[in-house]
């Protein structure tokens, strides 16, 4: 194992592995910007780096320069930020630096996704009907007029719901085209497009997977990621509910042989689309990293996800990974410093007071404590309220009772709003698709 790991993250994805560095005994070295400085998560490294700039978590050449100037032999990105970039993989093991991840070529070859369709479904996995890459708004008019709207304009670099669009005619494409291609060229620096049939009554259901770069791949379980804002997800649960057991092994056995098939490497999420009209799981994308909602698929299995990153970097293998006997329901609740009524602006500002909730089944994933600030220059996350319990009903009552313990005062938080969900009888169902809060957000707020 390592025996010093430079953690190139920040706020909570940092806190999440420093606290599985420090039980495995690896000597950990932070790195954080001026408005992060004085946040209290950072007294958990063995030492913390400061680099210049409010934005150094995309610094490469800075990143990499403090990894070697504290000796560390690997480099865990965490999620977000650099995590998914091939390039700084690359320079890290060109520096001699373990890349605690998959290797660049399978991050290459998912990263774009008129590959990533491509190379699926030579391995047996049917991606979404669709196009591959549109080179002009002209184009994509032609193609939704053919495809027959409605369809779903996305960026082959994309990510996060950015350089997405829904087009409910083909005379529409253009403009979207136009929009979704600038988004995606402003945020990702490149703006090609393609276009998928919209499935309307699509659930988003992921496939947790660990790879040990040799061909050996386990599905660890597949989680529900249907609640979502503008393809921001904010709850998440495992097992998905109204997956059968037969379209759930067969979907595993598909995604152990593509995988096994890249020999990939590490942990990763295969995102599927399941239309609930044709029973019928469709692949939309593969991510190569850990996803925030991990957390879930820990809770069931016994596992720790970063844990096992760690030692498939440290060429362990998974020859040591217990069998994976999935036990009980769990459900996250990504809470942020926002003002829902005010279009979930984000609100920061000081934790004035902060009480989280605890007992038997209740987890909390956070980097914050009371007296810390919410720096405006990073995205909103708050905290992660995790539960687990023997069903799924249990569960979210477990998570309603744990969301009521929540006490934060200084910045408002969407906790008000997940009661909402929780107590939703479409969300109570399991049936809810990724339009439900679309749908039902209104009336919540009313």
């Amino acid at each position: 194992m390592f025996r010093r790991l430079f953690v190139a993250n920040r706020g909570e994805v940092a806190a999440r592995i420093l606290r599985t560095a420090r039980r495995l005994g690896i000597e950990t070295v932070a790195v954080s910007s001026g408005p992060d400085r004085d946040l209290s998560y950072l007294s958990m490294a063995d030492q913390v780096v400061e680099l210049p700039g409010r934005r150094p978590y995309l610094d490469q050449s800075a990143l990499i320069q403090a990894a070697e100037d504290t000796r560390c032999s690997a480099l865990h990105p965490g999620w977000g930020f650099l995590a998914e970039n091939p390039t700084f993989a690359a320079r890290c093991e060109a520096a001699r630096i373990t890349f605690v991840g998959p290797r660049p070529r399978s991050m290459r070859e998912m990263a774009d996704k008129a590959m990533a369709r491509s190379t699926m479904s030579s391995l047996g996995l049917a991606p979404v009907p669709g196009t591959d890459v549109l080179p002009t708004p002209e184009a994509a008019t032609r193609a939704a007029a053919e495809m027959g709207p409605p369809v779903l304009l996305k960026a082959l670099a994309g990510g996060g719901g950015r350089g997405m669009r829904r087009v409910f005619a083909a005379s529409e494409a253009a403009g979207a085209f136009a929009e979704a291609s600038a988004e995606s060229a402003a945020a990702f620096g490149d703006g090609r497009m393609y276009m998928e049939k919209l499935i309307t009554r699509g659930r988003h259901i992921e496939f947790q997977l660990l790879g040990d770069g040799q061909g050996d791949v386990r599905v660890l379980g597949a989680r529900e990621c249907s609640v979502q804002r503008r393809h921001q997800k904010l709850i998440e649960e495992t097992p998905a509910p109204g997956i059968s057991a037969q379209l759930y092994a067969a979907t595993v056995d598909h995604v152990v042989r593509a995988c096994s098939a890249l020999n990939y490497r590490g942990a990763g999420t295969v995102e599927m689309l399941y239309d609930a009209d044709t029973d019928e799981l469709w692949f939309m994308e593969m991510n190569t990293r850990l996803q925030v909602e991990h957390t879930v698929t820990e809770e069931v299995t016994g596992l720790d996800l970063v844990e096992w990153q760690l030692r498939i970097a440290a060429n362990q293998g998974l020859g040591g990974l217990p069998p994976v006997c999935p036990s009980g329901h769990s459900i996250e609740c990504r809470i942020n410093a926002e003002a829902v009524e005010a279009g979930f602006r984000p609100t920061p500002g000081t934790i004035t007071t902060l009480r989280l909730p605890d007992g038997e089944g209740v987890r909390v994933d956070t980097h914050l404590s009371e007296g810390d600030r919410i720096s405006p220059h990073y995205d909103s996350m708050f905290a992660k309220v995790i539960v687990h319990a023997p069903t799924r009903a249990a569960a979210i009552d477990r998570m309603d009772a744990a969301l009521a313990q929540l006490v934060a005062t200084g910045v408002p938080t969407t906790a008000p709003l997940h009661r909402r969900i929780l107590r939703h009888p479409e969300f109570a169902s399991g049936r809810y698709d990724t339009r439900f809060l679309e749908r039902e957000l209104e009336g919540m707020l009313a």
